[in-house]
């Protein structure tokens, strides 16, 4: 089944080059998400449509949780808001539950909250799919490199090994 999932919590490009390697991972749009209520501000954020046969929607969690400052509430959390935006309450609740959870295995506490999702405004054309168009740019090999290394380490079972190191070597 096809499903739907907004994540943020750093640069678009790294968020977007990391859930873009993952199998079960159809389609990934970086751009500007927000919430409502306190959230409505926009952030930087990325939408995935997944296979759910494929990937759930935990692992999704856990790979965002362990590949972004998940428990930094560092001063640029308006520009990259720590969330997983949710498409309706039912999985919001899942949400919830993944990171409860998950949070139990950090030592710090995770800041990452689950929200509801109200709006998303894609960045421009050229910049989407940033890291594969061009793997060689200096930010990609300096920023998104190690974390795609770093990815590949922790969630191996879970990435198309072929396309990030065909992208990486």
């Amino acid at each position: 089944m096809i499903n739907k999932l907004g994540v943020g919590g750093s640069c678009y490009w790294c968020t977007e080059a990391i859930f873009t390697s993952l199998n079960g991972v159809i389609k990934v749009t970086q751009g500007w998400v927000n919430s409502i209520g306190d959230q409505s501000g926009f952030s930087e954020g990325i939408l995935i449509e997944f296979d759910t046969e494929i990937i759930t929607l935990c692992d999704l969690i856990e790979i965002h949780l362990h590949t972004h400052s998940s428990t930094s509430n560092h001063s640029r959390r308006d520009k990259y808001r720590s969330a997983v935006y949710c498409f309706d309450e039912l999985q919001k609740q899942s949400a919830e539950e993944c990171l409860d959870l998950l949070g139990k295995g950090f030592e710090e506490q995770i800041i990452t909250q689950a929200l509801i999702f109200n709006e998303f405004k894609a960045s421009a054309a050229h910049y989407q799919n940033y890291f594969y168009t061009e793997p060689s740019r200096p930010f990609c090999k300096n920023i998104i490199t190690p974390k795609l290394k770093k990815l590949l380490e922790q969630f191996g079972e879970k990435v198309d090994e072929v396309k990030v190191k065909k992208a990486l070597y």
